[in-house]
């Protein structure tokens, strides 16, 4: 049977790729939309095919028909959001940051976890082929001991020095405690953290940060390096940045035994290309480009896991694994020294 969906959130990744990727995917029903302003409820709802729209939260959540919701609200939302929703008995489809404290994201999958529903967060990357090919690869030994993983991602306007500031619907981003106390790491470093846990099958343990931000005078980055630290052994660099036009975003891990480099593939987006080349496997792929294969794929992949009463292939305990790596970043850059992760709670 299909699930049906809600969406609590129309601002433009909705809009752009999250709405007309869900319409693609298989098993899956367009229910309902939420906005507290019912004529752009109603307006997202007839563009993309949904058959009602609401301007109450409760409204949508007694809706018989929606199986789960898809939360795209701004980050400091999602929390209270998710509880609702898994009250209601509605299983959960979360953006990243799946939340701005540590606390937050604890009570959202223990609340998950006591009404029986499920919880996932949008690292789509984790459903991009190249991706689960050089996790499969590392985790069946093809690179023998990981040492090494360096990642790059983000971007920026040829010509401009710094990220112009949002308007409209997007300029909560520029609110420190709307956005979670970070910026560039919020958009795009929090798709690479999770990218390696994914890769890697390994967890971060410690983290030291340098960024040009988090101060009085500039709370938010716009640029961030990190060096971290695995409970596996491996050591990684990461760059995200929202001020790098030409930047590479790529993935490179290197083993004992050779190395993976996903090319032009760390963007949360279906493109890129694969290289390996180790003592047992030399091969090579291409991807894309398509805006909404990992959304779609993602859709179905929870669409399985709400069926077969499984964990999404992104988690809440793997979104709570990045929020407390995003707030150790933002930790070390504030207070220039390195931090060390304890065991999670749940």
């Amino acid at each position: 049977m299909a699930i049906g969906w809600g969406f609590i959130g129309t601002g433009r990744y909705p809009d752009r790729a999250g709405a007309p990727a869900m319409a693609l995917a298989e098993g899956t029903e367009l229910v309902a939309t939420y906005s507290r302003d019912i004529g752009r409820a109603e307006a997202f709802a007839g563009k993309h095919g949904f058959a009602r729209a609401y301007d109450s939260l409760d409204a949508i959540l007694g809706d018989s028909q929606v199986d789960a919701v898809f939360i795209s609200s701004p980050n400091h939302l999602h929390s209270p959001y998710t509880v609702m929703a898994a009250r209601a008995g509605k299983h959960v489809l979360v953006e990243k940051p799946m939340s701005v404290t540590l606390e937050e994201g604890i009570e959202m999958v223990q609340a998950c976890r006591d009404h029986d529903v499920r919880l996932g967060v949008g690292f789509q990357l984790r459903h991009h082929p190249g991706h689960a090919e050089a996790s499969r690869l590392v985790r069946d030994g093809a690179l023998g001991s990981v040492a090494l993983a360096q990642v790059q991602i983000g971007g920026g306007t040829r010509g401009e020095t710094q990220r112009a500031a949002r308007t409209g619907l997007s300029a909560w981003w520029d609110q420190p405690g709307l956005v979670g106390g970070a910026s560039t790491m919020m958009g795009t470093g929090t798709h690479a953290v999770d990218d390696l846990h994914f890769i890697l099958g390994q967890t971060v343990v410690e983290i030291a940060a340098i960024t040009d931000g988090q101060t009085d005078e500039n709370p938010l980055e716009n640029l961030a390096s990190m060096c971290l630290r695995f409970d596996g052994g491996t050591i990684a660099t990461l760059c995200c940045s929202n001020r790098v036009p030409d930047l590479k975003c790529d993935v490179t891990i290197y083993g004992s035994e050779g190395h993976i480099v996903l090319s032009d593939a760390s963007r949360p987006n279906y493109s890129g290309a694969l290289d390996v080349s180790t003592e047992t496997v030399n091969t090579a792929a291409s991807y894309g480009p398509d805006p909404l294969a990992l959304f779609k794929w993602q859709t179905e992949g929870f669409n399985r896991a709400v069926q077969k009463g499984e964990e999404p292939s992104a988690s809440g305990v793997d979104g709570l694994k990045v929020v407390q790596v995003t707030l150790g970043m933002i930790e070390s850059a504030s207070k220039s020294r390195t931090v060390k992760l304890e065991p999670l709670p749940v």
